[in-house]
């Protein structure tokens, strides 16, 4: 994320609350895409990780991508911590131990999302090779320990920092070692919502296997396939996973609201002063009596900034966050969008999935959710594995994508985006399976060879 919410506005109720994420509702013919993903900076000589300070440390890149684009920085106690397009909405922004992140523009198509792609990486290599430095997709830090990864000087991830290691074992791996590739889409209605919703949440883990992309960790392969994944199992479970109660009877805006009100905070902000609140109650700071700042009131910029400090498989605010899928080869990074916007933004296939998913168990999807990041495509379910399911998923996109019939210049919908992906399933080789391939044979297991054959 690149930047806080900045909306002062009192927030007089519960309700007010509701009527925010129920804003985001809008007609199909505005519906967009927004794709967000994320690398990890390298420098090229000796695969070392790259600091935020230096003469080729990311606050130098950031500076050059500021002059390149034109666009206005995001500063942090004075340092540079983002860049944000004023004009066409998109932004570029650091995780905790210096992933550079694109927040994509809204835009309207996958033929958009791929030049937009094209564009930004070009951009950060006209930046980054003449420091030496690189970037790779890939789910999680390869070869660099906790200790050797950098830490950005974001004030709310000092925050975040200090709060993890008391809520789960692997919070830190996931705020310092992680890279995702994610898709943000709208929603038409609260009955359109919920469905997404529920679609999203029951194939998330198959997407999570289609895209996994982190045998490695700690320079060594250790016997996953998605350590990015794995590691999100022991993040801090009061604020991820499958959130099972958005299959309940009676789940709408309401609903989640609640829930949300019931995670615990990490700060408040007021004006550029983060205030260390990590573990106290939105509902309390609602009601004016926080312990941490007595007599403060909820403003819709809290609202909105403690939202994204939820992590569920899926994320609702006033659209909806696909975030299941590993960072990984520019042609990844159509690729998802590609599968849900073909799931999600045409009717016919989204009441498909539907009937893919309606009759699994909470258990069944817990079991897929638990089971992907070691087995991905392999998993066993119901009498088959996981590669059946998405088998079903890719080709109910493919007809999505073909009946919203976008065409590019050169005459092909947006099913083409989907090709990594079939390929993936006819092979029933992930990824990351790829990269265990070539470490075992021609890299003589050195590890390092990734950032060599696959930086952008």
């Amino acid at each position: 994320m690149a930047r806080d919410a900045s909306d002062s506005s009192i927030v007089e109720s519960r309700d007010q609350l509701i009527a925010e994420i129920a804003s985001g509702s809008k007609p199909e013919s505005a519906f967009r895409i927004g794709t967000e993903h994320e690398k990890f900076g390298f420098n090229i000589a000796d695969l070392s990780p790259v600091p935020y300070e230096g003469p080729r440390g990311i606050e130098r890149i950031l500076r050059l991508m500021e002059g390149l684009l034109g666009w206005q920085p995001i500063e942090d106690r004075g340092l540079i911590i983002g860049l944000v397009d004023p004009v066409g909405g998109g932004a570029i922004s650091l995780e905790p131990g210096g992933q550079f992140e694109l927040s994509g523009a809204p835009l309207e198509t996958i033929h958009q999302t791929c030049r937009e792609i094209h564009a930004h990486l070009a951009q950060v290599r006209e930046c980054a090779e003449p420091l030496g430095v690189g970037f790779l997709g890939l789910g999680a830090s390869p070869i660099w320990s906790l200790a050797e990864t950098p830490v950005m000087p974001k004030s709310r991830y000092e925050i975040m920092s200090r709060y993890m290691p008391k809520v789960g074992t692997r919070g830190l791996d996931m705020m310092f070692r992680t890279c995702t590739v994610q898709v943000n889409l709208d929603f038409s209605s609260e009955a359109d919502m919920v469905k997404k919703m529920r679609v999203s949440l029951a194939l998330q883990p198959v997407a999570t296997a289609l895209f996994a992309n982190s045998p490695f960790l700690d320079n060594r392969a250790n016997g996953l396939l998605d350590n990015r994944a794995e590691i999100w199992r022991d993040t801090d479970n009061q604020r991820s996973g499958l959130i099972p109660f958005v299959f309940d009877e009676g789940f709408g805006f309401e609903a989640y609201v609640d829930w949300a009100l019931d995670v615990p905070m990490y700060f408040v902000k007021r004006g550029g002063m983060y205030h260390d609140v990590a573990g106290q109650s939105f509902r309390d700071l609602l009601a004016g009596r926080l312990l941490g700042l007595p007599g403060e009131r909820a403003t819709l910029s809290d609202w909105n900034n403690h939202l994204t400090t939820l992590f569920p498989d899926v994320r609702l605010k006033k659209y909806i966050e696909m975030r299941g899928a590993d960072a990984g080869p520019w042609r990844t990074l159509t690729a998802l969008p590609a599968v849900w916007v073909g799931l999600l933004y045409d009717g016919s296939a989204l009441d498909a999935a539907w009937d893919l998913v309606k009759d699994w168990t909470a258990e069944e999807r817990q079991a897929l959710r638990d089971g992907v990041p070691k087995t991905a495509l392999a998993t066993p379910f119901r009498g088959g594995t996981v590669r059946d399911i998405a088998r079903q998923m890719v080709e109910i996109a493919r007809s999505g994508l073909v009946a919203r019939a976008r065409l590019n210049a050169d005459g092909h919908d947006e099913s083409v985006y989907l090709e990594p992906l079939r390929e993936i399933v006819a092979s029933g080789r992930t990824p990351a399976e790829r990269l265990l391939g070539e470490y075992e044979t021609s890299w003589n297991r050195d590890i390092g060879e990734v950032f060599r054959r696959y930086a952008y």
